[in-house]
């Protein structure tokens, strides 16, 4: 086994305040710096610092020349779209796709028109299909996501004879590696709720609410029911963390607005409902999960929920907090298992204010669904869940087909692409790295002639007589 030079990087905030890409990233980076001389980037913003590998932010210039530095290049969502030059490098790629956010991009840009969600959407799925043609190794996080993107492998070529020969399997291109939970147990340092913030008292039975207010998640059921379980015990508070996200790029949910909204409405906040505006720092966030009584997380049953990885669920196990969850992801089948809560269908009003009264009223219940949560929180160490991306990194490779030029060429051909020479690249890869950039500004006055030339049929005489008609313009 010999060292490696390795450079993860995210396009989340790498800082005191963090959510769950860039904390990815950082422990990806921890557990590698281990045995290898580890640079950890961030395309947005870095203001953590680290005694065992480097961590800054990247712009175009610094990340051209770390990937030309590294062996191995880690990344996440977007990276690869908006990054050219780690598609045309020889580099070995490794994709971290434990976020779906194809799916997830869906539900997030529900409050735009119908062409600009279409934009957005597009552009997303294009990140995720240069990945899926182009990278060696790929990592998800659950079982069902294996599942989700061996699809994507299979329809993209990459399932072929030389990446499934006689000594190979999946395996060797894909490998779960869930989000993870921290090695010691968590200490609480100070009160941040009962006693601080006004209306929050020591006796209080108090639910927290530990992650952003996103577009997916279903946050007004929740409302809906703590105002049936406040008539039967009246010293119910709700906290819901994170309200304001610390990466700029993520823009403010609709059902952020929503949820204050209905809460106002149903005469609960600053009662028994409360919204913490800023977003609580990574290292500060054990003294919020260890003052709670219950952890709640609701969702709708869609698409996004059936292949996502509920990861703020993973700091409730570590935190030993039981779960009064909405059934349908991949953690909602663990909690039920274990008996580390209650799991209740999504938008089931009725059936969620049951489940937090009973865990209200019968202490004992709770105190048992909160040992079981806590046993949960040893199958999900950072040291277990990295496992077999740490064993990559020892022996990494090319992936098979990719590594021959043959086989290469075919996944490239059948991908509807060019094939030219040395990597064979996408011929418009350049418009597609434009379309991102534009759409993830919401620029879609700007794209919307280039996008529709750029997805019509390639054999229409239509097509063909807009694409000429649109290089002229443009004075090509």
């Amino acid at each position: 086994m010999s060292s490696h030079r390795i450079v993860v990087v995210t396009p989340d905030v790498l800082g005191e305040k963090m959510a769950g890409p860039a904390i990815r990233a950082w422990k990806i980076a921890e557990a590698l710096s281990a045995e290898h001389e580890v640079v950890l980037l961030s395309t947005v913003a870095c203001s953590r610092s680290s005694d065992r590998f480097s961590a800054s932010f990247a712009d175009k210039k610094a990340f051209v020349r770390a990937v030309d530095w590294a062996e191995i290049v880690i990344h996440q969502g977007e990276i690869m779209a908006t990054q050219p030059s780690l598609s045309k490098s020889s580099v070995i790629k490794v994709a971290d796709l434990y976020d779906p956010i194809h799916l997830e991009v869906i539900e997030q840009s529900r409050a735009l028109d119908p062409d600009q969600q279409l934009l957005l959407w597009g552009a997303t799925l294009q990140s995720v299909i240069i990945q899926i043609i182009r990278c060696d190794f790929f990592l998800c996080a659950s079982p069902k996501q294996r599942d989700f993107y061996l699809g994507h492998l299979a329809a993209r070529g990459r399932l072929n004879p030389a990446t499934l020969g006689p000594d190979l399997s999946v395996d060797s291109l894909l490998a779960i590696v869930p989000f993870g939970i921290e090695e010691n147990s968590p200490k609480k340092k100070r009160s941040v709720m009962r006693g601080v913030v006004p209306g929050i008292t020591d006796d209080d039975y108090l639910l927290l609410w530990s992650g952003g207010i996103y577009n997916w998640f279903d946050p007004l059921t929740l409302l809906r029911a703590v105002a049936r379980v406040v008539k039967e015990i009246p010293t119910t508070k709700l906290v819901f963390m994170g309200a304001t996200h610390p990466n700029p790029n993520v823009p403010a949910m609709q059902m952020a607005q929503a949820a204050r909204d209905l809460s106002l409405e149903l005469g609960l906040t600053d009662k028994n409902v409360f919204f913490l505006e800023d977003w609580v720092p990574y290292e500060d966030r054990a003294d919020y999960l260890l003052e709670a009584d219950v952890a709640v997380s609701t969702h709708f049953a869609h698409i996004e929920t059936e292949f996502s990885f509920r990861t703020r669920l993973l700091d409730c196990f570590w935190a030993s907090l039981p779960v009064v969850a909405s059934s349908g992801d991949s953690l909602s089948a663990a909690i039920t298992e274990k008996g580390a809560g209650r799991i209740v269908a999504p938008e089931d009003e009725r059936a969620l204010a049951e489940a937090l009264l009973e865990l209200g009223r019968d202490r004992e219940e709770r105190g048992r669904c909160a040992a079981r949560s806590g046993e949960l929180a040893a199958d999900y160490r950072w040291s277990i869940a990295l496992a077999p991306l740490v064993e990559f990194c020892r022996n990494p490779y090319r992936a098979h087909d990719l590594s021959d030029k043959k086989v290469r060429n075919m996944v490239i051909a059948t991908n509807g692409l060019k094939i030219r020479a040395g990597n064979g690249i996408f011929p418009l890869r350049a418009r597609a790295t434009n379309f991102f950039h534009l759409a993830r500004r919401r620029e879609f006055k700007t794209i919307k002639q280039r996008f529709a030339i750029h997805f019509s049929p390639y054999n229409s005489r239509e097509s063909h007589r807009r694409r000429k008609a649109d290089k002229v313009n443009r004075g090509l």
